[in-house]
């Protein structure tokens, strides 16, 4: 006998509930379309979900990379520390959930029309801000237009360019129109500038008081040092097990680590892979490592000598070794990088791409051909930045010598790094989280007139295929056109990429984590807060 797909999605259900593999809200949600009532539905999770997490007790986080210069804009968010608390206080349209899928955060549902140049968000009508304030549209078309528009300091401004309306049908719809369609538009809405805050009777958003719909609130707080919080009872999504939440700031590696092995923090947000082994060791940390789309990029001032010149910026790319960095300072818990930023945990990686392998000799030729033998250059790195970003910019330093270039590796201070260095010096070293799509990661920093476009570079063929990739529909002529902008980033475009880095953090044994755990940014996606739980 044949079984019905209602029958089937209910074995797939049951299934998911018990490895843990589906949230509650999901499981009542897809039961009740596969024919159960609600009480029904609700009776089944209770018999077949896994043990479901303790609540309770007080979360100590150690992160790495914030300044004192942080703040609540989130047009301004940059660093660790701030991305990580507003996915803990504040909330976003859409989430990316632990299997890498898209799923709903304020808005419940969206929907796109035909040629992806409209799309409509239906909002949750659960959610309260900390203040008692409750979410509408109102707030979301508030919070959109905060990086939208000519007087915006927003860095998020050039994912929202080709916005031209924002407008809502009632206090729960939001409508958003583009000028051109954009098949990953609710992805954009997963960037962490994006997050939701109330807005004020003028259209401005208040963000200067921290304000959110997020699990946890804000009690007390001082930027580049830490931040206290305890759970919002007015809460709409799953999870937020802990009582209260402490995002502390640490900078330094050392202390960072100290801290996880003496039991003052539950969890850091990144290990010195160089004593990963021996942490491995320790019974009562667990270490993950996630390959993800994150990325260390050196980039390079297109319109800087002598940068400025394409032959310049290949040699420099063929006088590093990457095998030799990965091994010495990833300890292999990184992907090769070609010189694009397209990871292969994106979609539509190009996986025919020759990969650029060290070659000084060819590197010597591109510089006497330039008319720069003997080439000086000063490259900028923190400790903060990455676990061995100073060692790693030594190492490439050696290996640059065979080339006959000779790189002056400037340590800079941790603290301010991303305000006073990152898009200031015209050759340094940046960490960049992963994001969903190539779209995403190309707009923010390789469009022509993005923000973060941090090696100034400028190519208009780049540019004109990001324009019709963003709205082609058909996969596969998309992926031809992503193969031909990655082609020109890595022949002509000013970032070194050495590789893509897993996602290398550790917390105590006490801490229960779910099965899958995002590859967006460090513990799990930046939601460690809200998805993890003290076993006992």
């Amino acid at each position: 006998m044949t079984k019905s797909k209602d029958a089937e999605m209910l074995e797939r259900l049951e299934s998911a509930a018990r490895t843990g593999g589906i949230s509650k809200r999901d499981f009542l949600r897809y039961s009740v379309l596969a024919g159960l009532t609600a009480s029904t539905a609700t009776g089944l999770w209770s018999t077949k979900a896994k043990a479901q997490p303790k609540q309770g007790g007080t979360f100590r986080w150690g992160i790495h990379d914030g300044n004192t210069s942080d703040s609540h804009d989130p047009g301004t968010y940059l660093t660790r520390v701030m991305i990580f608390l507003a996915h803990t206080h504040r909330s976003y349209l859409t989430m990316i959930m632990g299997d890498g899928s898209l799923g709903p955060d304020l808005a419940e549902s969206w929907e796109a029309s035909a040629d992806a140049s409209e799309w409509t968000f239906k909002l949750t009508e659960n959610a309260t801000f900390h203040s008692g304030k409750k979410l509408t549209a109102d707030d979301v078309i508030a919070s959109l237009n905060h990086h939208r528009g000519e007087k915006t300091t927003s860095a998020a401004k050039a994912l929202l360019t080709d916005v031209t309306d924002i407008t809502k049908d009632g206090d729960y719809t939001v409508i958003v129109k583009l000028s051109g369609g954009n098949a990953d538009f609710p992805w954009l809405m997963t960037d962490y500038h994006m997050a939701i805050c109330p807005a004020n009777d003028d259209g401005t958003i208040d963000w200067q008081s921290g304000d959110g719909t997020g699990p946890y609130k804000i009690d007390t707080g001082e930027f580049g040092v830490q931040f206290s919080l305890s759970r919002h009872d007015g809460w709409h999504g799953e999870g937020a097990y802990f009582d209260k939440v402490e995002l502390i700031t640490l900078n330094d590696p050392n202390a960072r680590q100290t801290a996880l092995v003496t039991g003052d923090v539950d969890a850091v947000s990144l290990i010195e892979l160089k004593t990963m082994g021996l942490l491995q060791r320790n019974p009562n940390i667990k270490i993950h490592n996630i390959p993800s789309a994150g990325a260390i990029t050196l980039p390079m001032f297109c319109d800087t000598a002598p940068f400025d010149n394409p032959d310049v910026r290949n040699a420099l790319k063929l006088a590093m070794n990457r095998d030799d960095i990965i091994e010495k300072i990833t300890f292999g818990a990184a992907t090769k990088g070609n010189d694009f930023h397209h990871s292969p945990a994106q979609p539509y990686w190009p996986d025919d791409i020759p990969q650029r392998e060290y070659d000084p000799d060819q590197a010597k030729s591109l510089l006497k051909k330039a008319g720069a033998e003997g080439l000086a250059v000063s490259l900028s790195t923190a400790d903060s930045v990455y676990a061995g970003a100073v060692d790693m910019a030594v190492l490439y330093a050696e290996h640059a010598k065979a080339a006959g270039i000779n790189i002056n590796v400037v340590r800079e201070p941790n603290d301010g790094y991303y305000s006073d260095v990152w898009l200031k010096k015209p050759f340094c070293l940046v960490s960049w989280g992963a994001r969903p799509t190539p779209d995403v990661m190309y707009t923010l920093a390789y469009k022509n007139d993005a923000a973060w476009n941090e090696s100034h570079w400028k190519n208009p063929r780049f540019n004109e295929l990001l324009l019709q990739a963003k709205a082609e529909l058909d996969d596969t002529r998309r992926a031809e056109m992503y193969r031909e902008m990655a082609m020109l980033a890595r022949d002509d475009g000013g970032t070194i990429i050495p590789f893509f880095n897993n996602f290398v953090y550790a917390n105590s044994t006490k801490v229960g984590t779910p099965e899958k755990l995002a590859a967006s940014w460090e513990n799990d996606g930046a939601r460690a807060a809200s998805r993890w739980w003290f076993e006992s």
